[in-house]
């Protein structure tokens, strides 16, 4: 769209939450409205170009990564954009605020944000609630995942309880589940990430999973800050666990050399300085876990050329969320132009 540009320096003259909320609800609105919604599809159409994955049917390898629409508020809206799959969340069991604002800083200078938001959640029941009113009212949505965190309350030796709890609630609804536990925003978490205590977790949500039916695919998303020897130690414990996918990468604490006023302050940075760590974690999987694992790469996805150099690095499917803050949605027809033909994984 010729007129993002214009449309984005408006929007940055606000407080990068209220713009967000502000473009999340126009997209809701358009989203629920059947001309507005067409007029989108129509926009945004490209081909398809189906994609197998755990088991899955995207339309194509392109999605939304979770943090954009975390209360499934504008699902509608964004599908029209062409996406093939769009990932709701985080959710947590409970509803929370979040951190104390403010928890989210653009970063022009360097084509990136650091956030630090903290799971802010309406809860699951409400999410729950319009998913459900989704799937009755509509067909023709893309894949749609749910990405789960624990209440930042609940202790890490009772993390496994809320998590149960969200894949039960959300089992029906969801195509896929992703069990987050690389945010840097929630005091602790990323020790889920080691081995053992990785291995308890998904040990105990893959044996409540074979009572579920339907009972979708789990992915586990995983931090960009991980050491190789833990990068591989997590991927060890999903293969052996039967996990279906990973997502790499979550934001990073790192902090690269940065223009921006605002490199000092504390959470999860994304976009363009996060490209280069990024990738080298999909390609250090991809040779380790061959086919055995389906992956997702997402984090500094700004252009059509960086994402067919990580599907050609090994990745099944791609997600976006910065680069779509600062391109606009014309950055999704450029990527799937630019990705057709891409491999799958099935």
């Amino acid at each position: 769209m010729r007129l993002y540009p214009l449309f984005r320096s408006l929007l940055f003259l606000l407080p990068p939450e209220t713009a967000h909320r502000l473009t999340l609800e126009w997209l809701r609105v358009a989203g629920n409205f059947p001309p507005s919604r067409w007029m989108l599809e129509r926009m945004f159409a490209v081909p398809a170009a189906p994609v197998e994955a755990f088991g899955l049917t995207f339309p194509n390898c392109l999605g939304l990564a979770a943090g954009y629409d975390k209360d499934a508020l504008a699902v509608s809206g964004l599908a029209a954009l062409g996406f093939g799959h769009l990932e709701i969340g985080t959710v947590t069991p409970r509803p929370q605020p979040g951190n104390p604002r403010p928890r989210l800083f653009r970063l022009p200078e360097d084509q990136a944000i650091i956030n630090r938001m903290g799971f802010p959640s309406q809860g699951a029941a409400r999410v729950a609630q319009r998913l459900r009113l989704l799937r009755r009212r509509r067909t023709g949505l893309p894949i749609l995942g749910v990405n789960l965190g624990k209440n930042r309350e609940t202790p890490l030796e009772e993390a496994l309880r809320d998590y149960l709890e969200l894949m039960r609630l959300f089992a029906p609804l969801a195509d896929y589940l992703v069990i987050n536990v690389s945010s840097p925003n929630t005091v602790g978490l990323r020790r889920l990430q080691g081995a053992e205590i990785l291995r308890s977790l998904l040990h105990g949500l893959q044996q409540a999973s074979r009572a579920l039916n339907p009972s979708p695919p789990l992915l586990v998303k995983l931090a960009p800050d991980l050491s190789w020897e833990e990068l591989d130690d997590a991927l060890g414990v999903l293969l052996e666990q039967g996990i279906r996918g990973v997502i790499l990468t979550n934001t990073t604490i790192a902090r690269p050399v940065l223009r921006s006023s605002y490199a000092g302050e504390s959470g999860g940075l994304s976009g363009a300085p996060l490209a280069a760590r990024s990738r080298e974690m999909l390609a250090w999987a991809a040779r380790q876990v061959g086919d055995r694992l389906a992956i997702i790469s997402v984090g500094g996805i700004m252009s059509a050329e960086e994402a067919r150099r990580r599907l050609d690095l090994g990745a099944t499917l791609i997600q976006i969320y910065t680069g779509l803050v600062y391109h606009g949605p014309s950055l999704i027809r450029e990527i799937l132009q630019a990705t057709r033909g891409a491999p799958s994984l099935s």
